[in-house]
């Protein structure tokens, strides 16, 4: 007798392939994702209010979950904002203390040179964002490694000085020009931004480092909730990202001012730079 016909291959079962492990490892993924990015927040707000340096794991985290890199950039914008508002608060008396026409001023600045920035960002080709964003962060860690000793080397040159100095409230072309191109810098990239801010304070006539802190906080609140804006309307943000992202790095914010006075403030520094280092080396290697 002929041989039987062989049986065809069982269909698939729908209710096994509705609960197999693709999805399992889909919905593992985004428990992943979600846990790094809210704890790169969370560091970012013990950062910023320590020492600064948050947006050295707000970004990297994000475009490691997925994100492109322009897109990550203006959520990891996004997500760090809040902390700028509770610095502003921190410094209000040194604000207070100083004229107003000169914060409306600065303020107006720092408005414009964030919007360039972000129009900017948003206009350039992602590759070349890419190929950009290695040298970005290394300048941003350099700069944030360098900052204690600039402002070293300013307060001896203040010290040193034997004559009459102009007031550092008076407007000066290099200040103004030196925020304009900080201010692009940090609607563009915000890595570094605070850094840049205190050594353009303190190399141009700030010699009371929690004044030049106050306007570092001020401008980048300003500069911040603009370059946010334009961001926003360009639909660059990922927002459940970075909402997510926000209240993370609040409380992070919050827990970082208790721990302020009793964590070495060198010791997170190191940790900054290293952080700094690691993800150029890492970023170069993606390129």
């Amino acid at each position: 007798a002929a041989n039987a016909p062989a049986a065809p291959p069982a269909a698939p079962d729908p209710g096994r392939a509705a609960t197999g492990s693709p999805r399992c490892d889909t919905v593992a993924m985004q428990l992943t994702d979600g846990l790094l990015l809210a704890g790169a927040a969370l560091g970012a707000g013990l950062l910023n209010a320590i020492a600064g340096g948050g947006s050295f794991l707000t970004f990297p985290a994000l475009v490691f979950a997925g994100l492109p890199p322009i897109a990550a950039n203006a959520t990891s914008a996004v997500a760090v904002s809040p902390g700028y508002f509770g610095s502003v608060l921190g410094f209000r008396d040194e604000l207070a203390r100083l004229p107003r026409a000169r914060l409306r001023r600065e303020a107006l600045i720092c408005a414009v040179g964030g919007v360039a920035g972000a129009l900017l960002l948003l206009v350039t080709p992602a590759q070349v964002f890419s190929a950009v964003v290695p040298w970005l962060l290394l300048l941003a860690t350099v700069l944030f490694a360098l900052g204690p000793r600039l402002l070293a080397v300013r307060q001896r040159r203040a010290a040193a000085t034997a004559g009459p100095t102009p007031p550092a409230d008076a407007p000066s072309a290099a200040r103004t020009l030196g925020l304009l191109a900080v201010a692009i810098y940090g609607g563009y990239f915000n890595g570094g931004l605070g850094i840049l801010l205190m050594a353009l304070y303190t190399l141009t006539g700030e010699t009371q480092v929690n004044t030049a802190n106050a306007l570092k906080n001020l401008n980048s609140l300003v500069l911040s909730l603009l370059s946010v804006v334009a961001f926003a309307w360009a639909g660059a943000v990922h927002w459940p990202q970075a909402l997510m992202m926000m209240v993370a790095a609040t409380l992070g914010g919050f827990l970082g001012a208790r721990l302020a006075k009793a964590l070495p403030v060198p010791v997170v520094r190191a940790i900054v730079v290293v952080t700094g280092l690691v993800m150029t080396v890492v970023f170069l290697l993606r390129t």
